[in-house]
């Protein structure tokens, strides 16, 4: 093989490595692709240099071409950025770009956020809101005040399990108010006997002459009148037969259970007089005004007033007759509704179970 044949080979492959080389920097300096400049400002590139990459969702898709410093104190640096075309569909008006790093202390990049549907696409040329960068020496001071916060936090917490701690051996030995109450049993038992005092006397005025009236008119004498006949919930087969009718017309007041309007129910008691079902429950609800737990007893009341209704003035047979209190229900009119559900033959319900007297 003579020389001059093996110094052609050196020429020639060297001028192939050497436009390899051109190739792979170009097509990282995206040299031979159809670009557009975006630029971004920033108070801080955070060390950023140019040539590091730039990434949508995460790809690489663009080169820093150069970066700019202000020529005014109040003046932002301008990063100036090489984005391949077809990214144009992703990054809008509405971008943001941040400069991020790989890890704590890799090389840094900067990462450009997808636009919404509604903000037009960027220009040729066009500048992007910067978000500033994370800084390290912030990060550590941020944890260190967390540290202290949480230290301080500590020692308020073990300052008052020790406070605690007193205030219950001093309970415990039977010191001051609180632990005389505690541990006197004659107190104890002087305050039990003044508490089922007062709930007898309030039993008994519910049954006073005077203020029977007062009771009556919201339709019960007690809540326990109003659970002898309620259901947990509705059943859960299809209702053969419904009578609807809106409370303020049905009833005396919006606040109250007293009928005013009773023979307008007369449809539905002849209906349930003359017809064989399985189970009929009245069912009330409110609209969405008003305190929840009030309307909730109000409903109670008046499913349990038009059950005594018709129950008294048709013949039926009474355990077949259910109620059940929805409260407030946004399918409801102005005023609320009462609705008669009838039910098939064969239909059962869950009965909501009363409480036994407590013992004493």
């Amino acid at each position: 093989m003579s020389r001059t044949f093996r110094l052609g080979v050196f020429i020639v492959a060297t001028l192939l490595i050497f436009a390899a080389a051109v190739f792979w920097i170009g097509e990282k300096q995206y040299l031979f692709h159809s670009t557009y400049r975006l630029q971004a400002e920033f108070q801080n590139v955070a060390g950023l240099n140019g040539g590091a990459e730039v990434r949508v969702g995460g790809i690489h898709e663009g080169t820093v071409r150069q970066i700019q410093l202000p020529m005014r104190p109040n003046e932002k640096v301008r990063v100036l950025m090489d984005m391949e075309k077809p990214t144009r569909s992703v990054i809008k008006n509405d971008s943001v770009a941040t400069i991020q790093s790989e890890g704590l202390v890799g090389d840094k990049f900067v990462e450009i956020s997808f636009g919404s549907d509604k903000s037009p696409k960027v220009k040729d040329g066009d500048t992007i809101q910067g978000q500033p960068p994370l800084q390290i020496s912030d990060l550590l001071n941020k944890t260190s005040e967390v540290l202290d916060t949480t230290k301080g936090a500590i020692d308020n917490v073990n300052q008052t399990a020790s406070n605690l701690n007193s205030i219950t051996t001093k309970i415990n030995q039977g010191e001051g108010s609180i632990g005389a109450l505690i541990n006197d049993k004659k107190i104890y038992q002087n305050v039990n006997a003044g508490t089922n005092a007062f709930k007898e006397d309030m039993e008994a005025l519910k049954h006073n002459f005077f203020l029977r009236g007062f009771f009556k008119e919201r339709g019960y004498e007690s809540a326990a009148d109003l659970k002898k006949n309620e259901i947990s919930q509705l059943p859960d087969k299809p209702v053969e037969k419904k009578f609807s009718y809106e409370a303020k017309k049905l009833f005396d007041k919006p606040d109250t259970a007293k009928l005013k309007s009773e023979k307008a129910l007369n449809d539905t008691g002849g209906f349930l007089q003359s017809n064989r079902f399985g189970v009929a429950v009245i069912a009330a609800s409110t609209d969405m005004k008003g305190d929840s737990q009030t309307d909730h007893l109000l409903t109670e009341a008046r499913a349990m007033v038009v059950r005594d209704y018709l129950v008294k003035n048709f013949k039926l047979q009474d355990t077949k007759i259910k109620t059940i209190g929805l409260g407030k229900s946004d399918k409801a009119p102005e005023g609320g509704t009462v609705e008669v559900l009838i039910y098939p033959e064969g239909t059962t319900t869950a009965q909501i179970p009363t409480s036994p007297p407590s013992s004493q």
